[in-house]
């Protein structure tokens, strides 16, 4: 299985420090065995979903996963989740950053991937939420 995942980026192409689902746009990266590579930059279509009601909606998280599953993420690089974090980790490897860099973000995670690729290939489900601070991968 390929690991491929989605950063959550401002319109700049920044990490910002909001919830994943309330990111701008995602950068979809594969793992090629070595590196990441570039595959897509889309919009996050589903940002504005029943906000107005509740922040951490059920409905909006059903949104996020689906549109994510589509394009075959299964690995989500963030500086926050919120709420539905405990819906995402049942379809996805939550990766919780707190490096703005997008580039140190990807060399860290390049030599990291043996980690996330075991949690991907032992579940199903349920993943393990997975910390990437100063330097340190828990």
């Amino acid at each position: 299985m390929n690991l491929r995942f989605a950063f959550a980026v401002d319109k700049n192409g920044d990490f910002q420090n909001k919830h994943f689902g309330d990111a701008d746009k995602y950068i979809v990266f594969e793992h090629d065995s070595k590196n990441l590579v570039f595959i897509d930059e889309i919009n996050n279509i589903n940002r504005d979903i029943d906000e107005e009601t509740k922040h951490g909606s059920e409905k909006k998280g059903n949104a996020v996963i689906n549109y994510l599953k589509k394009i075959n993420v299964n690995i989500l690089v963030s500086r926050q989740f919120g709420q539905n974090l405990k819906m995402i980790n049942k379809h996805f490897v939550p990766v919780l950053i707190a490096d703005e860099n997008i580039e140190n973000t990807i060399k860290f995670l390049e030599k990291n991937t043996s980690e996330i690729n075991e949690e991907v290939k032992q579940k199903k489900t349920n993943y393990n939420i997975f910390r990437f601070a100063n330097g340190v991968f828990k």
